[in-house]
């Protein structure tokens, strides 16, 4: 059968409506879903410019009349004056930011075939990080990770085919964005939540590329429950995209059961996800000969490479062990679990979407090949509930990122670096100005997990608790 006939047969099927019915409700109550599915779209993008829902309105009406046809294209401007404060390595203030820009095809709308989703979205960033400036080893904002780590780059985050055969079960498959699967009631959303990595996703995650070519299953058995599982290039990142090298050199499988819960009539809900890659890795277990090599080799995805920053002081104070004698120890597998819940303590009455409520993250790996041995996550989060702010949200958070003892203990013991964990507070409050704009004001305390960092003299100095500060800009255009 060509496609054109399955395409014409497909649309002919009794069920179609009742398939398109039944996926946009479960996408409405499923992030997995929500990711790579229908995305909502508003009545009409028209309005005057404090009701839009995006700044560049309805395009003279063709926005509205494209999307009826199943076409959505979007861009996002997130925009980051920041500045240390207090303490770290340096006070300094810099400025950051990124676009997102997206394109979004829906299959049935079009007239082709009903279930299926194209989803393409690429990221430019600009600007400079203060991540050499606070001296943390976890970026204290997740954009500083991708496209490119810590630099302004450009690159192509994800370009997905995404297909339900029924409302319960999908297939989707390409250059994933696994920041599309982050956001969670109270974290997970840069640009209007937490900024902090530890508080976007649990760290137990470093090893996971951020974005990555494969596929995966969805399968949705109730409105209420989601269970996925993908595997991916275990060597992806946003940059790469020669497709004819993925899984070269590894798989890197994510698996995750989401289920939706409403104690009391409180909206809450619970997540398990575990992920084992068998990518040949540099062990955590070197001779000292080997630590160099270790550091500027390995690349932990979520950690923002602190190899750099820890190969500067190996050469600083011991450059006889830039030189590798002996073959490299190695580990063939790694693995993390990690479990997660939110849930509201009070909400409007008739209102899901607004409230109260609670959050948790506890991931755990292996140690060895992974840098991070525990990661923790808590905090309250509130949305809609300020008088006459509807649309307003606040967090307040705290993350640990503990780190295994198999790394790098050497310079530990020799110098004192620390190196155990690193604890980050962090407090934000969201002002929706227009649909279109938000306005956050950010504060984070961060105990870094190294005691001391290299000056511009080359000399160790000691690192005091940080306090950042940073006002975010969101434009929808």
């Amino acid at each position: 059968m060509n496609p054109m006939n399955f395409s014409l047969t497909f649309l002919r099927l009794k069920n179609a409506a009742p398939l398109l019915l039944g996926m946009i409700l479960l996408m409405a109550a499923n992030p997995y879903a929500r990711a790579l599915g229908p995305i909502d779209t508003p009545p009409t993008w028209g309005g005057d410019l404090s009701s839009r829902p995006r700044l560049s309105g309805s395009w003279g009406g063709s926005r509205d009349e494209l999307a009826k046809k199943g076409v959505v294209l979007d861009a996002d401007m997130y925009l980051l004056p920041q500045g240390v404060i207090a303490g770290g390595k340096d006070t300094a203030a810099e400025f950051w930011g990124n676009v997102d820009y997206s394109l979004d095809l829906d299959m049935g709308k079009m007239g082709l075939w009903p279930g299926g989703f194209f989803k393409f979205e690429g990221v430019s960033s600009f600007g400079n990080t203060l991540y050499n400036d606070v001296g943390a080893v976890v970026p204290t904002n997740a954009s500083y990770l991708f496209p490119g780590v810590n630099e302004a780059d450009n690159a192509l985050m994800g370009a997905t085919f995404t297909q339900f055969f029924s409302p319960q079960f999908g297939v989707f498959m390409g250059k994933v964005n696994l920041f599309d699967f982050t956001p969670t009631e109270f974290y997970g959303n840069y640009r209007t939540q937490f900024s902090n990595a530890a508080m976007n996703f649990s760290m137990a995650y470093a090893m996971v590329p951020l974005s990555a070519y494969g596929g995966g299953i969805l399968f949705l058995p109730t409105e209420n429950i989601t269970l996925a599982a993908m595997a991916l290039d275990a060597s992806g990142t946003p940059t790469d995209n020669d497709v004819g090298k993925a899984f070269d050199d590894g798989t890197t499988v994510v698996s995750a059961a989401n289920i939706k819960i409403k104690p009391f009539g409180l909206v809450g809900h619970q997540s398990v996800s575990g992920i084992w890659s068998d990518k040949p890795r540099f062990s955590l277990d070197q001779d000292p000969a080997n630590i160099g090599r270790m550091l500027l080799n390995e690349r932990f995805p979520r950690l923002a490479n602190p190899g750099t920053i820890l190969s500067r002081i190996l050469e600083r104070f011991f450059p006889e062990l830039l030189v590798p004698v002996r073959p490299a120890n190695r580990k063939d597998n790694t693995w993390a679990v990690i479990y997660s819940f939110d849930q509201y303590l009070w909400q409007p009455e008739g209102d899901s979407s607004k409230g109260i409520g609670l959050f948790f993250s506890f991931g755990a790996t292996d140690g060895n090949p992974n840098p991070i041995q525990y990661s923790y996550l808590m905090g309250i989060g509130g949305k809609g509930v300020m008088p006459g702010r509807p649309d307003d949200s606040f967090g307040i958070g705290w993350a640990r990122t503990q780190f295994s003892d198999h790394f790098v203990p050497l310079l530990r013991e020799r110098l004192n670096l620390g190196l155990d964990y690193e604890d980050a507070i962090e407090l934000y409050y969201t002002a929706s100005v227009t649909p279109w704009l938000t306005l956050s004001p950010n504060l984070q305390i961060i105990n870094s997990a190294l005691n001391k960092t290299l000056n511009s003299n080359g000399e160790l100095q000691g690192l005091d608790t940080t306090l950042e500060a940073s006002l975010r800009m969101n434009i929808k255009f």
